[in-house]
This record gives C-alpha cells, sequence and structure tokens, in this order.
C-alpha cells in the first residue's frame, strides 16, 4: 500500500478508461477523487477501488453537462481540499440526436467541452496552490474529422449529425488544451491532451438498442481493453518522462502532431472568449481571464 501526499480529480470516474485510470493512480498510492453521474454508481466503484488498492478514494456525483453540477462538483472538491495536482478531464459522451441541457445548450457541446473549460477554470486556484501540477483532457483523433470550426453551427443550430457535434466537441477540447497552456507557461502547471484508442467503454450505447447492438459487436472485434485505454491518461498524470511538458498531443503515450486546424490561435482565442461568455454569468470575468 503506497502513500503519497498528490490529489487527483478524475471526471467520469466510474467506468471505462476513467475507472481504470483511478485504480491506477490508487494504486500509485495518490489520493483519488472521481466524478460520476449517479451516488449508486460512485459508491460502488469508490468501495471495489478501496479493495483493491487499500487507499481511500473519495466520490462526487453530479451532472456535468449541466452548469449547476460543474459548480456543484468544484464546490464539494474545494470544501474538502485545498490542492489538486492532477486533473484529468475524460467524461464526455455521444449524442444522435441534439439534446438541449437546462443552459439552453446542446448536450455534446455542453458535456464535452464546456465541462472541461468551466471545470478546470473553477478549479485552478486549487492548481495553481498545489503547482508542479497536470491538467489531462481526454480527446479523440474524430477532431481531424473538422475541416472548420463555424461558429454559427458551433452547437447544431443550422444542422445537426451526432457524429459531426463529437468530433467538433474533440477539436474544442485540442483548441482548449493549447490555450490554456499557452496562458499557464509560467506557473508550473503543464496541460496536455490525448487520443485513448477505440477502447471496449460502452461508448454510444446509450442511443438506444440499435446502437448499442453495434458498439458491443464493433468492441468486441476490435476495441482495447480499458486497462490499455488508460495508459496515455495515466503517463501524461504520472510519468516523470512528461514532467515540464505542455501543450502537447498524446496517442499511444507519444506526442504526435493534431490536425493542422487545431493550431489555429485566432480560432482557439475566439472559442475561448465564445466560452467564456457562455459561463461567465455564473462567474466573474477575472477568475477566467
Amino acid at each position: 500500500m503506497k502513500r503519497s501526499n498528490k490529489i487527483a480529480l478524475i471526471s467520469g470516474g466510474t467506468n471505462g478508461i476513467g475507472k481504470e485510470t483511478a485504480l491506477r493512480l490508487s494504486l500509485e498510492g495518490i489520493y483519488v477523487t472521481i466524478i460520476g453521474q449517479t451516488a449508486e454508481k460512485c459508491s460502488l466503484v469508490t468501495e471495489q477501488i478501496q479493495k483493491i488498492t487499500g487507499n481511500q478514494v473519495e466520490w462526487i456525483a453530479a451532472d456535468l453537462s449541466t452548469l449547476k453540477g460543474i459548480e456543484t462538483t468544484a464546490r464539494t472538491f474545494q470544501n474538502k481540499r485545498s490542492n489538486l495536482h492532477i486533473l484529468i478531464n475524460n467524461a464526455g459522451a455521444f449524442f444522435s440526436q441534439r439534446i438541449i441541457t437546462e443552459d439552453g445548450y446542446e448536450k455534446t457541446f455542453a458535456l464535452n467541452h464546456l465541462n472541461y473549460f468551466y471545470l478546470t477554470h473553477l478549479l485552478l486556484n486549487c492548481i495553481r496552490e498545489s503547482s508542479p501540477a497536470r491538467i489531462v483532457n481526454v480527446s479523440s483523433m474524430a477532431h481531424s474529422g473538422v475541416k472548420i470550426l463555424d461558429f454559427d453551427n458551433l452547437q447544431g443550430e443550422k444542422h445537426f449529425s451526432g457524429w459531426d457535434a463529437y468530433s467538433r466537441s474533440k477539436l474544442c477540447n485540442l483548441f482548449f488544451t493549447y490555450e490554456l497552456s499557452r496562458r499557464l507557461s509560467d506557473k508550473k502547471i503543464t496541460v496536455n491532451a490525448l487520443h485513448p484508442g477505440y477502447v471496449a467503454t460502452g461508448f454510444a450505447s446509450n442511443n438506444g438498442p440499435v446502437y448499442k447492438l453495434i458498439t458491443t459487436i464493433g468492441a468486441n472485434l476490435f476495441a482495447k481493453k480499458p486497462e490499455r485505454g488508460a495508459e496515455t491518461s495515466i503517463h501524461l498524470a504520472i510519468s516523470p518522462i512528461v514532467e515540464g511538458v505542455s501543450g502537447n498531443y498524446f496517442r499511444k503515450s507519444i506526442p504526435v502532431k493534431s490536425s493542422s486546424l487545431s493550431y489555429d490561435k485566432m480560432i482557439a482565442l475566439k472559442l475561448w472568449q465564445a466560452s467564456l461568455e457562455m459561463v461567465s454569468r455564473k462567474t466573474t470575468q477575472e477568475d477566467l481571464k
């Protein structure tokens, strides 16, 4: 049973890559908090991890597709912890239909991008107090399918495709990663993104029986096991090899080039400002600069 003074927070920590990442970090003696949708699932997973590792694991149940859920998560975490050495933004999903959240945002965009953006900012003070610290954003090679980021169709306002929305959100993860890395370059806080590969996590099975059947067959034939899919997340979270490395995109624990579009600083800044406006009604702009 290892012990560490490091603290980690992992969203989407009750299933697949997130769950495996939480387990591996706990085995390293890191104090882990997972975020999941339901208290029942969170409680079950933390008990499983604690039984294996012998280390304490905490949990927060919240809907990260809503601003209220993100705020609840940040507030709950900060009420218990003043430090955060490792933040892994892992929660995400694919939605075949256009769903609007209680805040008025398209759900894919809200969960897969705004969640990363807002939760990270709400926790930045804790992260700054803990530097050197690491922020890890789980993206996807699906981002490369986006050839233009249309701000008039950022949330599928003009036309909607579930896959396009997902790919767009994963590109947004990269814009956010690169822009945040630039802004924190003097803070001893690294920010990196990754593609985990095709992993058997039940991805897209939330969209009904047809999707569930297709994804189950695909996972059985082609997908990695979650323990392999989590390797790059774990590498970026704790490996000494990437200490001080920031603003990169990784695949199989190796830095690789993302799409040429993802490096456009003007688009990254425009997305930053647009995201800021979407969440600024719930916080002060000064906190998010």
